[in-house]
């Protein structure tokens, strides 16, 4: 599966029709599943996966109560390294990962919906990292959309599909990321997730099943116009097609600086609090000095003790720069799949961090970084939940 790539045609672009759209109405659907184009929150949970509130894990109370309201698109991520805010240090090297692996959860929505799930999510969270991300969540009836105003710098595109969805005989996620090579993108990174909602119906990997709608998440990055040129494209692809847009800035790309982190105030003119976010993307197989770079980024940072943490996501399949889509090859001694580092802190540490992530990545690697408006740390006394701050730049 994972060591072939394919090229396809795309097809000519799917509107959905106003009956259509009432008859989801009709049938049950919330308000914001008719919408196609709207602005959204993210909401993302960092946390030890076996946290538990009363006899079930909370990541599993999580997705019953994402399903319960409904929640657009949701997905369970197991990380593969990374500390929090105590600096324990988990790594697939050790069994402490596969005891208590970290996770992210991230559950996406319009902002009543999102907002309504803040309270109820930290009552259910002992220890852990809550953000609050502003995106535009586009669905079903996707047109050509000019992005350039609203995303002076660069755009992330995520796409929520299938596990087992196809495109023209291959994994939907294989045609897509060839597109979005072919298109032009600084990178692609393909995530397989192990629970989640789809259109707010649960959707969980199971050991004996098909698992087909099984959510994914392809997560690119390109420039607006590119991006907005590209969308029509997506839609006419997928049969019931989910995407959403966020602004970054694209620090990085294959060893070459091009633009710091944006210099940030620690709070908005309301006094609340900013924060910032870095994503590195590269290959588990990338080395920085002999060690694989999101390893070498992990001992780094841990070093630092006043941040907040790191997480390392592992991929299936992706590109970045001129690298074809790629995923394991079946006699590699090597993985060659698509690793992310998340990394969130104040403006500040953020600086002296990109310092640490610039020098690791010295010959490869694409780097982003973006304001996050909210951010909570829950520890065991609680907390009273992240406030969106607002601030243009």
């Amino acid at each position: 599966m994972l060591g072939h790539s394919a090229r396809f045609h795309p097809r000519q672009v799917r509107s959905a029709g106003r009956s259509e759209l009432n008859d989801r109405h009709e049938n049950g659907c919330t308000a914001t599943e008719v919408a196609a184009d709207e602005e959204c929150l993210k909401l993302i949970t960092y946390f030890d996966e076996r946290q538990r509130v009363g006899h079930r894990f909370v990541a599993e109370a999580m997705l019953g109560l994402y399903e319960q309201r409904r929640v657009a698109t949701s997905i369970v991520l197991r990380g593969i390294a990374g500390f929090g805010s105590r600096h324990q240090f988990r790594t697939d090297q050790s069994l402490s990962l596969s005891e208590d692996p970290a996770v992210a959860v991230i559950a996406v929505d319009a902002k009543p919906v999102i907002e309504g799930l803040i309270e109820p999510i930290l009552a259910l969270e002992k220890r852990g990292l809550i953000s609050l991300e502003r995106a535009r969540l586009l669905r079903d009836d996707i047109h050509s959309i000019e992005l350039s105003d609203q995303y002076p710098e660069e755009t992330r595109l995520t796409i929520y599909v299938g596990r087992k969805e196809r495109l023209y005989g291959v994994p939907a996620y294989i045609a897509l990321c060839d597109l979005l090579y072919r298109r032009q993108l600084a990178g692609a990174s393909v995530f397989l997730g192990v629970d989640g909602t789809a259109r707010g119906q649960r959707e969980r990997a199971q050991f004996f099943g098909r698992n087909a709608d099984v959510p994914m998440m392809i997560i690119a990055v390109g420039s607006g116009e590119r991006i907005g040129r590209l969308l029509p494209e997506i839609g006419g692809l997928l049969r019931r097609p989910v995407v959403t847009l966020e602004r970054v800035r694209v620090c990085k790309r294959d060893g070459e600086l091009l633009e710091r982190p944006h210099a940030l105030p620690g709070t908005d003119e309301h006094g609340l609090a900013l924060w910032q976010k870095l994503m590195v993307y590269s290959s588990e197989s990338a080395r920085c000095d002999g060690m694989p770079i999101h390893r070498a980024l992990i001992h780094r940072l841990r070093k630092h003790e006043s941040s907040h943490g790191a997480t390392v996501l592992r991929g299936i399949w992706g590109f970045h720069g001129d690298h074809a889509p790629h995923g394991d090859k079946l006699l590699s001694l090597s993985r060659h799949v698509p690793v992310v580092t998340i990394i969130i802190d104040t403006p500040n540490n953020i600086a002296a961090s990109f310092d640490v992530v610039d020098e690791i990545t010295r010959e490869q690697g694409l780097v982003t970084s973006e304001m996050v408006p909210a951010l909570a740390a829950v520890d065991d006394h609680g907390d009273s939940g992240p406030r969106i701050a607002h601030h243009r730049y």
